[in-house]
């Protein structure tokens, strides 16, 4: 039922922006907390942003605060990450994530790649 898909990534030169979108249904979109994580290749998979149901509380990640935005409009059920001043170690598969009935629930992920 609860389905996270993902869009937005690709390849970016540092210093450019790109914005994530997670299209979210099977749940009740406008009262869960929504997350953003990520994951490089050989790393734990780390949070980099968390949003409440409102979106007038955002959390960040040390490493991306002050260049990465998390937002949400709840009338699209639709989960954003504006991504800024993109460094080659932000390189990772992107990955959207909420919690309902007891459980977690993850996207299939998107490539953000940022390289020269």
């Amino acid at each position: 039922q609860v389905q996270l898909v993902e869009s937005g990534g690709g390849l970016v030169q540092p210093g450019g922006s790109l914005r994530l979108s997670c299209a979210a249904s099977g749940f009740t979109f406008s009262s869960s907390a929504m997350r953003w994580y990520r994951q490089a290749p050989g790393k734990e998979r780390e949070l980099v942003a968390v949003a409440t149901a409102i979106g007038t509380v955002t959390n960040y990640a040390d490493s991306v605060k002050g260049r990465f935005t998390i937002s949400r409009d709840n009338a699209k059920n639709t989960l954003y990450l504006q991504m800024d001043s993109l460094k080659p170690e932000d390189t990772a598969v992107y990955y959207c994530y909420t919690y309902w009935r007891q459980r977690g629930y993850w996207g299939q992920g998107t490539q953000v790649t940022v390289s020269s």
